[in-house]
Formats: C-alpha cells, sequence, structure tokens
C-alpha cells in the first residue's frame, strides 16, 4: 500500500527523536555563575571558620549566594547573578591575599538524572564560554645554552674514554672553551670532536700555560636549534593541553619565537599556567666521590630542605626527555611517589651507568626555569622588566641497590598534588627551552553570555523567517515541514552534546544556515507533489511519487555539500572548524528530518486514506 511506513519504522523514528529530545536536554540548564578559589602552589588549606567569614562578606555587599561547594583543591561559590562575578572575585582577592587565586569559573548546572545517562550540554569555545588565552615567548637564549650544556657534557665523556686530558670547560654565548695540557692533546681532541659534532666551527686558542680550543656553532645550527626548540615546544604544550582535558585547545606558532595558547573554559589560571608555563625536568646524576675534581662537580640544596645540601657529577645520566611514561601512585607507607618508564635508549644508559655504580648514591634533580618581572620607570614610562633564573633542587638521593632498567620510581615528593603535576609533566615531555609569558588574558563568562544571547536571536529570526514562508507557501504541509525543522534543531544540538563538539559562533552560523537549508529537501519534495498532481496522479500516487523522485536529487546536493564540509574540517582551523562541524552535523540531522520524519508525518496524516485534496 502507498504511503505506509511498517510499524519498526515508526518505532524507530519515534526512539531517535526521544533519545535527540533527552540529550539536547541539558543545553536548557545554563552554567551557574561562580568564583573559584584555589591554591597558587597546588596545595590547598581553607578552614570552615575562614570561609564562613568570607561568605558573610559577600552577603554583606549583597552579593546572592547560591551555594558553596568545597573540592579537594578548590572551593566553588555558586552567585545568583553574573553580574556579581567581578565584584566578588576582587573582594576575595583583596581578604585572601596572595595566597591564593581567585578565578571567575561557570559551574554545571545538569540535573542529576539527566547525568546518570551521561547527558551533558555542549561544549563552549573560547568566544561564548570565556577561557584563558595566553602569549607564550620561548626563550632562545636558553635553548642555545641547554644545547652547548648536552654537547659540552657529550665532549667530555669523549675525551674520557680516549684518555685525553682536560682542564676546565667554559660555555659562553654560542661557543665552548675547553683548556688542555699540550698542544697535542688540543689537536687530537679537536680531531675526534670535529666528527662527531660537525655543527661547530673550530679554533684554536693560545693560553699561558697548555692550549686552548673554542667551538662556535654556525649560523645555520643556531637558525635549526632555535627552530627545533619552537616546534618541540609546541609538540609538548599540546601534550599537556591534551592531558588537561580541554576541548577544542588552540595551541599555535606566532611568528619566530612565540606560541599561543587558548582554553576555553578555563577560569582558573593559576592551574592553567602551572601545566602550560611549566618548564620543569629532572636529571639523574650520580653523587661524586670524596677525591673527584672540583671541575667535575655541582653542590646542589635538597628541595624540601634548603639547609641540606649534595654535590653531584656534572655528567647527566639521563634527563626527563628518556621518559616514556609516568603516573602517579604511594610507596608501602603512604607516601606519593612517581613511577617512571624510560624509552630503549634511556633504559639503556640507565643500566649501564647503575650496573656498575651499585652502592653509590643517584640523586633526581628537579629542575625549573622562573621569571622575576619588576616594573621600571624610564622615561617616564612604565616597564616591565624580566629577569630569567633557574632553581635547582634535588627530590631524592637514595642507594643504588641493584641495576635498573626502563621501570623504577622517584620517591621524597611533598605531597599527592606535586607528583600528579610532575608525572603529567613527564608524560607530556619536558620543553626544549623555557617560555615565559609574554601575554596573558582572561576572557570572562559575562562576554561569552552576550555572544550566546546574540546568537540565540540571530537562530530565532532565521527559525522564524523560515517558519512564516513556510506556512504561507505550503500550508499543512508547511506545518509538518515545521515540526521536522525543529526536531532537526534537537536532533543536532544532541548530536553535538554527545560528541562533545565544541560551539562557537561560526558554529552559531552554522547552525542559522543549516535552519535554512534543512527545508530545501521539503521544497523540492512538496514541489515536485505539485507537478505530480498537475499531470493528474491521484494524491497518494502523487506523494509516493513527490519523495521518491526528489530523493537523488535531495541526496546529491547534500552529499556535495557534506564532502566541503569535511575538507573545511580537514584543513581549517579554529574557527573554520567550528564552522565545518555544525555545518555537517546540520546536513545528516537534516537528510533524517526531510526523508523520514517528514514521510512519517504526511503517511501517518493521508496514508491509506481517501483524499481528494491536498492542502500543499
Amino acid at each position: 500500500m502507498l504511503n505506509r511506513y511498517p510499524l519498526w519504522k515508526y518505532l524507530l523514528i519515534l526512539l531517535v527523536l526521544l533519545v535527540g529530545l533527552i540529550y539536547s536536554l541539558p543545553n536548557l540548564f545554563p552554567e551557574d555563575p561562580a568564583v573559584q578559589i584555589s591554591s597558587d602552589r597546588g596545595e590547598f588549606t581553607l578552614d570552615e571558620r575562614r570561609l564562613e567569614r568570607l561568605e558573610t562578606s559577600l552577603s554583606d555587599a549583597g552579593i546572592d549566594i547560591q551555594s558553596v561547594e568545597r573540592e579537594p583543591t578548590s572551593v566553588l561559590i555558586r552567585l545568583d547573578n553574573a553580574d556579581d562575578q567581578i565584584q566578588a572575585r576582587d573582594m576575595l582577592s583583596e581578604a585572601l591575599g596572595d595566597d591564593y587565586v581567585v578565578a571567575l569559573n561557570l559551574a554545571e548546572s545538569t540535573p542529576a538524572w539527566l547525568e546518570s545517562l551521561a547527558a551533558s550540554p555542549m561544549t563552549l569555545g573560547l568566544d561564548l564560554r570565556g577561557g584563558v588565552h595566553f602569549l607564550l615567548e620561548v626563550d632562545m637564549d636558553a635553548a642555545l645554552q641547554q644545547r652547548l650544556e648536552v654537547n659540552a657534557s657529550a665532549m667530555r665523556e669523549t675525551l674520557r674514554d680516549e684518555r685525553i686530558r682536560y682542564r676546565n670547560t667554559e660555555i659562553d654565548t654560542r661557543a665552548i672553551r675547553m683548556d688542555f695540557m699540550n698542544a697535542e692533546d688540543r689537536d687530537e681532541a679537536r680531531r675526534l670532536i670535529s666528527r662527531e659534532f660537525p655543527e661547530f666551527e673550530y679554533r684554536n686558542l693560545e693560553r699561558d700555560r697548555g692550549a686552548g680550543l673554542a667551538m662556535t656553532l654556525t649560523d645555520a645550527a643556531v637558525e635549526e636549534i632555535q627552530d627545533y626548540a619552537v616546534n618541540q615546544n609546541l609538540t609538548t604544550l599540546r601534550n599537556r593541553v591534551n592531558e588537561l582535558g580541554v576541548a577544542e585547545p588552540l595551541v599555535q606558532r606566532q611568528g619566530p619565537a612565540r606560541i599561543v595558547v587558548e582554553l576555553p573554559g578555563v577560569q582558573d589560571t593559576a592551574a592553567a599556567k602551572r601545566i602550560v608555563g611549566a618548564t620543569a625536568n629532572l636529571e639523574f646524576r650520580l653523587e661524586a666521590r670524596p677525591d673527584t675534581p672540583e671541575a667535575e662537580t655541582e653542590s646542589f640544596p635538597f628541595r624540601n630542605d634548603a639547609s641540606r645540601n649534595a654535590t653531584l657529577m656534572r655528567d647527566v645520566i639521563i634527563t626527563g626527555d628518556s621518559v616514556s611514561n609516568a603516573n602517579r601512585s604511594f610507596d608501602e607507607n603512604g607516601r606519593p611517589q612517581v613511577n617512571i618508564n624510560l624509552d630503549g635508549t634511556g633504559g639503556t644508559l640507565m643500566n649501564r651507568s647503575t650496573r656498575t655504580n651499585i652502592g653509590r648514591n643517584m640523586a633526581v634533580l628537579f629542575i625549573e626555569h622562573k621569571t622575576r618581572d619588576r616594573t621600571v620607570i624610564e622615561d617616564g614610562k612604565e616597564t616591565t622588566v624580566r629577569t630569567p633564573y633557574t632553581e635547582r633542587g634535588i627530590i631524592s638521593l637514595a642507594t643504588i641497590q641493584s641495576a635498573l632498567g626502563n621501570s623504577f620510581r622517584i620517591t621524597g615528593l611533598d605531597s599527592p598534588t606535586e607528583a600528579a603535576e610532575l608525572a603529567l609533566l613527564l608524560r607530556s615531555g619536558s620543553l626544549a627551552a623555557p617560555i615565559y609569558f609574554a601575554q596573558e588574558r582572561t576572557i570572562g563568562p559575562s562576554l561569552g553570555e552576550k555572544n550566546i544571547e546574540r546568537g540565540i536571536l540571530s537562530v530565532e529570526i532565521g527559525l522564524l523567517l523560515v517558519v512564516a514562508f513556510m506556512l504561507l507557501r505550503y500550508k499543512v504541509f508547511g506545518v509538518i515541514a515545521n515540526l521536522a525543522l525543529g526536531f532537526n534543531l534537537v536532533l543536532l544540538v544532541a548530536a553535538m552534546s554527545l560528541l562533545g563538539a565544541t560551539l562557537t559562533l561560526p558554529g552559531i552560523a552554522g547552525i542559522v544556515l543549516t535552519l535554512g537549508m534543512a527545508v530545501d529537501a521539503n521544497v523540492l519534495i512538496f514541489e515536485r507533489i505539485r507537478e505530480e498532481l498537475r499531470t493528474g496522479l491521484s494524491v497518494q500516487q502523487a506523494i509516493h511519487a513527490g519523495y521518491e523522485r526528489a530523493f537523488t536529487s535531495i541526496v546529491d546536493a547534500n552529499i556535495t555539500t557534506l564532502l566541503v564540509a569535511l575538507i573545511l574540517f580537514s584543513i581549517g582551523t579554529g574557527p573554520v572548524k567550528g564552522f565545518a562541524v555544525t555545518l555537517s552535523l546540520g546536513i545528516l540531522t537534516s537528510l533524517f528530518t526531510a526523508l523520514m520524519v517528514t514521510r512519517a508525518m504526511v503517511n501517518l496524516c493521508y496514508g491509506g486514506k481517501p483524499v481528494k485534496k491536498l492542502w500543499i
């Protein structure tokens, strides 16, 4: 019989629409404006009495508090009004001082029964939800310094293996200088080193006693090192951001030495800076023997006890770059530790060094590059002067009981938070060079709220115009098309929520375009039905022919647009991707509602009934 679906097809359409409705519902529960209190040092302690005083001071200032939620590493204060966020943040910052960080935030308000079904609202982009924008600058001088230190260590090891005596090593800007007992040793060292390190230019130095050798990096080598530093930092930052679980982050290069990082939805700048900007790395070194020459040793304090020191060898066994995986756990006494897995090269170097030094102490040296910013007045203008410095401290100093391989553990950490962050940094890789925050900007949720309001308004206007046109043009069939259009919007929102796609302003533009395009298929079908009626076909035959003969044109047009959307997604970045996501999902939902949902409604209204006239 014409224009009748089997029962299972009606049930399938009903099930899809029901699932779409459920998973689009969380978007009707807007996030609550909130203020988040956390510690700048990772560890968080805020007693109940002090928290109550803070709540009282906010209430006295006329700021309505919805609720206060204490979490292990922060306190979240939900507010009734977004306009009170900035005032609340300023008051709390002044009351708590520099020991705590107070940040704007948005807290989800999805009902528990929806959360139990794994339903959650769409992820909003930086332009809608707010977030953090960092402009990072790579320290090129430090990149050269680090590479020269690694090369100098390798050169010393080569000379020791060949039993060539040297007196000291100096590193300055782009050059390494070494002194030797006589010219013969210098010439032999130059022959050996130049073969392994062709990126240097070599020059003999005259000394009052002995002979010297200067090794200077070529211009091409300097450019290669600097380019590698930026690209490696890009990779590391992307890994760190992925570990943070931020949806649709932006990490891209800007110019020769800068990197842009945008984290949508992140309002806790302290946590973001602590992870993104951390330039921490590890070095594993042997403790120096009492008879080791001073030129080959360095002394460092312990990180958790500055009054204690240990003297270590200058040569590094391995660094954090050799770590393939790291995770936090607890030892048999309940103290935090980090379990380390090394790559093949790192495991070989560790085994070679430890198997010949059983009974000797090995230190884990924690290295962190930081800056001190101070404001000076030059020519009547305030200028920020950034002074870089490096902190080195020993995390642990333990006796080598047996030869170590690819797996071992680091103990001596102060807290579980420190262990978790160290494991994250080691998993994501160390930075090839220190980075500094050249610019930091927090985009507040209030700005995103205005963008959302304007975006919703544009969707409403577009939807209203389409609905009015369809009603005037196609009457009863226009009502069917408009209902399908509403289902289409519900399914699109549900699909984006389920897939975790990020909605941006360009994405809203894609939704508006989808609503306009969604009725194209219905227009083709309805016009085809009109043509068939004019040729003298019966109502049932005209409906059947309209859907059947318009099918090819509809699929062809939408598949072409879908391919374009997929290309945009694959080659585009940022806003272009956001537009492509909503457009491609919108095409799929439009095909379903135009071909399946409207046909089901038309079948229910007219299928198998003696209809003499269609209101179309």
